[in-house]
Parts: structure tokens; sequence; C-alpha cells
């Protein structure tokens, strides 16, 4: 159910790594906990972002909750769609990306979870 290519938090955010970028959205589990997401605030290209702080926030009908960072560096891309399509999130979560980080650090990857480590921690 969940992709092997991908890396995964405990926050249930995941990211698909391609050099020295990551690709950063949240997971089929966050999405079905969240119900139909409304809005998606994310951070302008060009801002920092933190490993395990808080880059945005996505709200649905239920709640709104943060959206956390699995990697350190400089948000290098934003998805545009979101701003009028926020519910391809709960469509396709795997599917739908938010930023792109250029990773300051990539050994930050060594702490994330594997598919079947994520899979585990939600059961």
């Amino acid at each position: 159910m969940y992709p092997d290519t991908l890396k995964y938090t405990k926050d249930h955010e995941w990211i698909a790594v391609d050099g020295d970028e990551g690709t950063i959205g949240i997971t089929d589990y966050a999405q079905q906990q969240l119900g139909d997401v409304v809005y998606v605030e994310l951070p302008e290209i060009g801002t920092s972002v933190t490993q395990g702080a808080a880059f945005g926030t996505i709200e649905s009908v239920k709640a709104v909750s943060e959206l956390y960072s699995p990697v350190s560096g400089e948000v290098i891309k934003v998805n545009p769609d979101l701003d009028a399509h926020p519910e391809r999130i709960n469509q396709d979560p795997h599917g739908t990306w938010m930023i792109v980080v250029k990773m300051s650090d990539q050994a930050a990857l060594d702490g994330l979870l594997d598919a079947a480590a994520y899979g585990a921690l939600i059961e």
C-alpha cells in the first residue's frame, strides 16, 4: 500500500529523493485521518525548512494540522495546483506533492522510515 520508493516520517509525511532534491507530500493514512482537504498553506520558494519543523499547514473539514519537513534545506518548488485543487491530496496522496526541497544534509534520510516500518507504525 505504501510505495517502497518513498521514505516516511512518524508525522505521516513522505519524501521521494532524486539526487539532492526531496519531493514531499503526506501519506494516505494522513489524508484518511484528516478527511476532505479544503486548503493547504505552503511556504514560498526560497524558504528554508528544518527537519522535524513545521513548513506549512493543511486544513480539512475536521481540523487544521501542521506539515513537518522530513529534511532540512531550501524550498525550490511549490505545487501550484494545490491552491485551486487541494482535494487532489485526498484523491492521490502519494502522487500529489506539496514542495520540493534542495536538501542541505542527506544524512537526515537515514532516520526516516521505509515502507515496511511505516506500515508497522500505523497498524
